[in-house]
């Protein structure tokens, strides 16, 4: 029967001892690899490079009596279809310490092609990036305290409301799951100051805590009306086929719409009445209110 021993690396952190699938796509895509002994390119499990493993495949569907393939086997077999002569494979692990080798299969059956297939995950890569800025991820919200209105020199509290997000696309035909999760923050207050990127995102207040000074909050100095942007900060990670989570190698900056907070200005005043006597005074419900 056809078979090739090999013994894999890969880098420290891919699989730990034992998980000799975990790089392994559901769609048998993967890292090839050329397998000189049998003249093959192989998918094969990777692992860390003190696996104590060895491995082997054996050809599926082979008839060893004809040296051919059983082509009514191959119809229910994995479809290798990724180049040509595409051929199924079952791969076997064994501890080196045994001897003879006692083989236990590796599920799902796999592939190997006599030229390299295409790297569809090495384009997946290249173009994951400009996919994830694509996303419609929904971007923070900016809450303000007070709000809409708060006072000239006062602390007002501002905080970021923002969730971690999925999608499943398409990706060459493959099915790709990016996961989108709120990581950093960048408020502009509207009177030329602004805040960030910094992972603090703020939080509420209790009402009578109101005017303190937070990580996030602002002071402004004159009154008006000024618009707040949140830009929200996403750090994604992707997983083809099933297979591992992938890290997205740049941030993605999603922002909310602008919103607007009017700045007002306190004024103490002595009144020798009161608003019965005199409804058009300072402080008064029919008192124009002091910007």
């Amino acid at each position: 029967m056809l078979a090739a021993l090999v013994t894999l690396m890969a880098d420290a952190g891919t699989a730990l001892a034992g998980d000799s699938d975990v790089s392994w796509s559901k769609s048998g895509l993967g890292v090839w690899r050329y397998d000189s002994g049998s003249g093959v390119w192989v998918d094969a499990p990777g692992a860390l490079s003190e696996d104590p493993n060895a491995y082997k495949f054996e050809y599926l569907c082979l008839d060893e009596a004809k040296n051919n393939f059983d082509i009514g086997c191959l119809v229910g077999a994995v479809r290798c279809d990724q180049a040509r002569e595409g051929r199924p494979v079952r791969w076997f692990a064994s501890l080196k310490v045994f001897s003879p080798p006692i083989w236990s299969a590796i599920r799902p059956d796999r592939c190997v092609y006599l030229e390299q297939p295409d790297d569809v995950l090495g384009k997946i890569a290249a173009q994951i990036q400009t996919k994830f800025e694509q996303l419609p991820v929904v971007a923070g919200t900016t809450v303000s305290q007070p709000s809409p209105h708060t006072l000239k020199g006062a602390e007002t509290n501002f905080y970021a409301e923002a969730v971690e997000q999925t999608f499943d696309v398409d990706m060459l035909g493959q099915r790709v799951a990016i996961i989108a999760r709120p990581v950093q923050y960048t408020w502009n207050y509207g009177d030329g100051a602004s805040l960030g990127p910094t992972t603090t995102a703020g939080g509420p207040l209790p009402q009578d805590r109101w005017g303190e000074k937070t990580a996030t909050s602002h002071a402004y100095s004159q009154t008006g009306d000024f618009s707040v942007a949140l830009t929200t900060h996403f750090q994604g990670t992707y997983s083809v086929n099933g297979g591992p989570p992938l890290p997205i190698p740049g941030q993605g900056q999603f922002s909310s719409p602008a919103q607007t907070v009017s700045v007002w200005r306190s004024i103490t005043r002595n009144f020798a009445d009161d608003c019965l006597r005199n409804p058009q005074g300072s402080g008064c419900p029919g008192a124009p209110a002091s910007r």
